[in-house]
């Protein structure tokens, strides 16, 4: 079993992250005495469907300030009304966990109008995995806790990625029909890690822009997907404007090309890398409750860095390289950069598959698992 790194906070808070994070589990191990209400199970969320008032009187006849859990809320959203009711009347504090933010998001249901807090679980990170594996071994499997315990970790994904389509989105009636929604996914994944062409992905994957707007939209609710916006420090600044699209995790994205069961290509490799590290920084930054803005930085003229964490301290860029030697000419955009931004910048990191640390032109190069310890050490971001 793994320690992880979310803290439990003491108040009331929605428990956010995608099937097989580990919600339930960490609710386990930090709130094994509370009562339990598991809304997957179809008898229970019928039950509270039909009455939500239910929900109260059973709450009523636990202790004032007593801890309760309710797993996958977003399946009956009427019970928040109640949950208002009893944070008011019984000062009882809620563990609202869910796999999906789309019905929580929705006009009319009851967010509890601040009263809790938001947490995110992420797939497992390396200070918690203490990770032995290959590079190429972490980016296929990717971080979710089975696919890191099992065996047979391409089956697991595979099964997996299945069952996401099935239960998530078929049984939420995300869309009116699976077949074009999972050809949109595969479209989807294969541009994992780039600059999105909305317009191009809807024409390969035989939809209208708008229908892959509005999946594009169902991944980010179902907590599988994020957007790494263009990060501007000036808005007079000429620079790319489009969001990358990065999924959750990286054996996840391989798994939704269809491609897993070929070789990693350098391209492939290199997005799959970038979506490994992107996932330990949002995972740092949140767990240490540090909701710095987080971007990447390309000019038009061709410039670029990987990544732009904008902390207390100043800027942090960061470009990451899926390769064994580090190459000079990578330092060009961290540079530019650096002329752009002058004393805003921080510091200056390279992250490559290689095995010893460089200092080039204040530019520290690290190999990858030393830049993940210094991350979950606190030395790296400021």
């Amino acid at each position: 079993m793994f320690t992880r790194r979310l803290p439990p906070p003491d108040v009331s808070f929605f428990l956010l992250g995608a099937r097989g994070t580990g919600k339930t589990t960490w609710i386990e191990q930090h709130f094994a005495h509370a009562v339990h209400y598991d809304l997957l199970l179809s008898s229970e969320s019928m039950r509270l469907s039909r009455d939500p008032s239910l929900f109260r009187a059973e709450c009523y006849a636990q202790p004032n300030g007593a801890w309760i859990v309710v797993d996958e809320i977003q399946r009956v959203p009427a019970l928040l009304d109640e949950v208002q009711h009893l944070m008011g009347k019984k000062k009882q504090r809620f563990v609202l966990s869910g796999s999906s933010a789309r019905k929580l998001r929705r006009g009319g249901v009851n967010l509890l109008a601040g009263r809790a807090e938001t947490r995110h679980m992420f797939p497992l990170v390396s200070a918690e995995v203490g990770d032995q594996r290959e590079l190429d071994a972490v980016l296929t499997n990717g971080m979710l806790p089975l696919a890191v315990t099992r065996s047979r970790p391409a089956q697991f994904l595979s099964s997996y990625c299945e069952v996401y389509l099935h239960q998530e989105i078929q049984a939420e009636a995300l869309v009116r029909q699976i077949g074009p929604f999972a050809r949109f996914l595969e479209v989807a994944a294969r541009m994992n890690g780039q600059t999105t062409n909305v317009a191009g992905i809807a024409r390969d994957a035989g939809i209208a822009r708008q229908t892959a707007q509005e999946f594009f939209q169902i991944l980010v609710d179902t907590l599988l997907a994020s957007w790494l916006p263009a990060w501007k420090h000036k808005p007079g600044v000429k620079q790319v404007a489009h969001p990358k699209f990065y999924l959750f995790d990286s054996g996840v994205a391989r798994q939704l090309t269809g491609q897993a069961h070929l070789p990693l290509t350098g391209s492939d490799r290199g997005f799959l890398f970038e979506t490994f590290l992107l996932h330990e920084m949002r995972s740092f930054l949140h767990y240490l409750e540090r909701e710095w803005p987080v971007g990447y930085w390309r000019t038009h003229d061709g410039a670029e860095v990987d990544f732009v964490i904008e902390g207390r301290e100043g800027l942090t860029a960061i470009e990451a390289k899926s390769v064994d030697r580090w190459d000079a000419k990578w330092n060009a955009g961290l540079r530019k950069f650096r002329e752009q931004h002058g004393k805003a910048v921080r510091a200056m990191y390279g992250v490559y598959a290689g095995e010893r640390a460089l200092q080039l032109d204040g530019i520290t190069v690290l190999p990858w698992r030393q830049f993940l310890q210094r991350l979950w050490s606190g030395n790296l971001l400021a």
